[in-house]
């Protein structure tokens, strides 16, 4: 039982921000279409220069999807305050990067002739910058991994619940009761609401 207890509030403790920003969150995307988003977008272009530009006519014939040069990408990272990662789709005539992140999105696109850059970001706002964190969207591999050890946690978290449930019940004749009606509220509303 003490080990319990303290499985039990360790989990609830390093799940206990998580829980918030996922409850939050799941209010905020099951009110979305309610909640009105005004995205911020902005454009910029700039001037690749001739020495970078002649390493984009190098590309010919190669993949329809690889990765800038290094120093294109070290270019347009200075350039835009971009974070520049992933692959490029590039075609005779431009190199086209997508730059998605959470609550909001961007890209950045290279006329291979001229070395005209246009680069867009779109902010959607903090609520969809949350909410994207809670769907893991675009949001790296760092937080894919949190979103599964936190995960973890609250599975401990309810297993160690549920069995200090069981070991109190004795001395709590409602407990049972109460986890049914847990468990029958959102069964009723599945098979009688959901189509």
């Amino acid at each position: 039982m003490k080990q319990l207890h303290t499985w039990h509030w360790m989990s609830s403790a390093i799940s206990l921000v998580g829980l918030l920003l996922f409850t939050i969150t799941g209010i905020t995307l099951n009110h979305a279409a309610e909640i009105e988003a005004k995205p911020v977008i902005e454009e910029r272009t700039a001037q690749l220069p001739a020495d970078l530009l002649a390493g984009l006519a190098s590309k010919d014939g190669e993949a329809e999807r690889a990765p800038l040069p290094a120093p294109v990408a070290a270019w347009v990272a200075d350039t835009f305050a971009v974070k520049v990662r992933g692959e490029a789709e590039w075609s005779a005539d431009e190199a086209y990067l997508a730059l998605p992140r959470p609550g909001g999105d961007g890209w950045v696109a290279i006329d291979r002739a001229t070395g005209e850059v246009t680069a867009e970001s779109t902010d959607r706002g903090w609520i969809s910058y949350l909410n994207d964190l809670h769907k893991g969207r675009n949001s790296g591999t760092a937080w894919k991994w949190f979103i599964d050890i936190f995960a973890g946690a609250c599975l401990v978290f309810a297993f160690t619940g549920l069995f200090l449930l069981q070991l109190h019940a004795a001395k709590r004749p409602s407990t049972w009761p109460i986890v049914g009606v847990g468990l029958l509220i959102p069964v009723l509303i599945a098979l009688i609401f959901i189509h």
